[in-house]
């Protein structure tokens, strides 16, 4: 059992490690699609300790989102030195934050809203909680649309362009490597990155899921009156699990504002907020392999469609708009997985099917 795991894996290694290689050779739109699918994926993860393991239901978690992409971009463009006497003075050479600098910023700084969010919220539940982080997500994009007087700090509307691409062992992911004969595209080399940071937080999800926090916050997900009475301390265990699903957010924050090279208040609107919550409950609350698979669909699928929704529009002689024939069939997709799989694509597996050690027993 152990040696087909490990095979598994090994071939489920190789497969994506090779799957950009030839993908790049059908033209770059083919990676960029699994770049930002990684990215949406990742913070599905994060979005999945809140809802998936804690029960607590966070429509605010593009606010995460955007900290950790607006940090990264004040840090690593010329913004704040065009813009700020005091820090052109203190910057002469310009801000250039390095990425392993402010990957841990991005994540603190999203694990600090986190908590700040979870605080006066410990107490609420349901759809009361739903409004209440709804609202907070609304806050920070409003903020960062609005915080560009008197002192220019995210430029409005306008956003904030000419961020640093990442570079890694004087490596710069924003420009062709040349290896052993092949040329590695930018949209390429940050794919190894982003798959690097998605399997380290798949590792910390399945680590949390079977460690006594992780049961905890089951615990309080199943009954949280429950919980409290054998002696859990279910006001923590909240803000560590909106604190935790936050840093999730933040570092998949920074990967996007260096990835797209701008970032506008645009980019952290409700409806980013809506299709993680839907990734997370498409493909399986709880079970990371599900809201793998749910993210990676739900990002990818609207980009697919877009070879549906032009002959679609084609057909009608150009009567219906594109986006919105894309949308359309998004959503059917997703009403027929919920008719057809109402636990998700890939459920976590009931109780009682498994024993002491997660195999399957017979009932």
């Amino acid at each position: 059992m152990k040696n087909s795991k490990l095979m598994t894996v090994l071939l489920a290694a190789v497969a994506l490690t090779v799957l950009p290689l030839v993908l790049q050779g059908q033209g770059q739109a083919w990676v960029r699609i699994l770049d930002v699918s990684l990215i949406y994926i990742l913070l599905a993860l994060g979005l999945n300790i809140v809802v998936g393991y804690a029960g607590l239901l966070d429509l605010g978690y593009v606010a995460f989102y955007a900290v950790g992409a607006y940090l990264f971009a004040l840090l690593a463009s010329p913004h704040l030195v065009d813009n700020i006497a005091a820090v052109a003075a203190m910057f002469p050479q310009g801000l250039h934050f390095p990425v392993w600098a402010v990957i841990p910023l991005g994540a603190g700084a999203a694990a600090l809203a986190g908590v700040l969010l979870g605080a006066p919220t410990l107490k609420l539940r349901g759809d009361y909680l739903a409004i209440v982080t709804l609202g907070f997500g609304e806050i920070v994009r409003v903020f960062m649309n609005n915080l560009d007087a008197p002192v220019n700090i995210t430029n409005g509307p306008k956003g904030i362009g000419g961020i640093d691409p990442f570079t890694i062992f004087g490596v710069s992911l924003g420009e062709p490597w040349h290896l052993a004969g092949m040329t590695l595209q930018p949209v390429t080399l940050h794919y190894y990155l982003f798959l690097s940071l998605v399997v380290l937080a798949v590792v910390v999800s399945l680590r949390l899921q079977n460690s006594r926090l992780g049961r905890a916050w089951m615990a309080i997900r199943e009954d949280e009156i429950a919980a409290k009475a054998m002696g859990l301390n279910t006001r923590n265990l909240k803000l560590l699990a909106f604190g935790l699903g936050a840093t999730f957010g933040g570092i998949a924050g920074v990967l996007f504002a260096s990835f797209q090279g701008f970032v506008s208040p645009e980019s952290f609107s409700l409806q980013e907020s809506v299709m993680v919550v839907a990734m997370v409950v498409l493909g399986g609350l709880g079970h990371v392999p599900g809201v793998i698979l749910g993210a990676f669909l739900l990002s990818a699928l609207p980009e697919v469609l877009r070879h549906v929704a032009g002959p679609l529009q084609a057909m009608t002689g150009g009567r219906l708009d594109a986006a919105i024939l894309r949308q359309l069939l998004v959503a059917l997709a997703m009403i027929g997985i919920m008719l057809l799989r109402p636990r998700g694509l890939w459920p976590a597996p009931h109780h009682e099917e498994q024993d002491d050690d997660g195999k399957g027993a017979r009932a």
